[in-house]
């Protein structure tokens, strides 16, 4: 079966392996909840009643294999253990061991890491920066909930905008609150400013990467700042979150989705966390 896209409300229920949300950047973004090949557009069911049933399957993302646990976001054990996506690396770009000759998969890593990368200034739950490829920009943005966003740097690999990542952190935070990203209210922030303020305060450390990786290996860039809106119909006083290992029924009205989490007026749940889980909606 070809994938599907709104599907009607007289074909469903449907049953299918959780992936991360499809999104498209409109305003306000539009998401769809990815159950296997099935598509349903998310955005269309704000304010309405849904239900999220785990049948207590679990399947690897990467090889199909039936899990009793999911590791690195939706692997079995075996695939966590061999596959390059889900090496320390990935969470620690700046470690990259490509060059060593020890990288898990090397042609993975010639087409995910040895590409060029973007640096950014954000606002999710304040000022952070972030890396991503530049071919997920602005998934990346959407999938953590920012509400703004600004390219500050162009570099030739992943670990080159780790390593600028690292001497940024150092000044400003690189992880969200998503506590705090999921109550909403973000003043908005001034992202020229911010960089303008931030990349002098780095600049001895670019130059001595641009010696070592070569001077066109990292690149200022001059871009706008990206908005972004979610379909929130209303954002949570009080964060309570569903855990399908805990409950494997996740049920009420839909009153928004931000980031990769879909907000309930009875909790909150990230349906990236269960990646490979089975699961019906209704």
């Amino acid at each position: 079966m070809s994938n599907r896209t709104d599907i009607p409300l007289a074909d469903l229920p449907v049953t299918g392996t959780l992936i991360k949300m499809p999104a498209q950047l409109a305003a306000p973004i539009n998401y769809q909840l990815a159950l296997g090949e099935h598509r349903v557009n998310l955005t269309a069911h704000l304010g309405q009643p849904i239900t999220l049933t785990h049948t207590g399957n679990i399947y690897c993302n990467a090889c199909s294999r039936k899990t009793n646990k999911s590791y690195a976001q939706g692997h079995c054990f075996p695939c966590m253990r061999s596959l390059a996506r889900c090496d320390m690396c990935i969470m620690k770009p700046e470690t990259c061991h490509y060059f060593a000759g020890t990288c898990r998969e090397p042609e993975w890593g010639e087409q995910h890491c040895m590409v060029e990368h973007i640096v950014y200034l954000a606002n999710t739950s304040g000022l952070k920066v972030g890396i991503t490829r530049h071919t997920q920009v602005p998934t990346r943005w959407i999938d953590q909930g920012a509400t703004q966003a600004l390219p500050i740097l162009r570099v030739a690999t992943r670990q080159l905008s780790g390593l600028v990542e690292v001497a940024l952190a150092e000044m400003v935070a690189d992880k969200t609150n998503w506590r705090t990203m999921l109550k909403g209210g973000e003043a908005d922030i001034d992202l020229k400013t911010e960089a303008a303020r931030l990349l002098p305060e780095i600049q001895q450390k670019i130059d001595d990467l641009l010696l070592s990786y070569g001077e066109k290996s990292i690149t200022v860039l001059d871009e706008s700042i990206v908005e972004l809106v979610y379909p929130v119909l209303e954002y949570p006083s009080k964060i309570v979150s569903h855990n399908f290992d805990k409950n494997p029924v996740v049920s009420g009205v839909l009153q928004g989705i931000k980031g990769q989490y879909l907000m309930l007026d009875t909790g909150v749940i990230n349906l990236r966390k269960f990646t490979g889980y089975e699961v019906t909606f209704n």
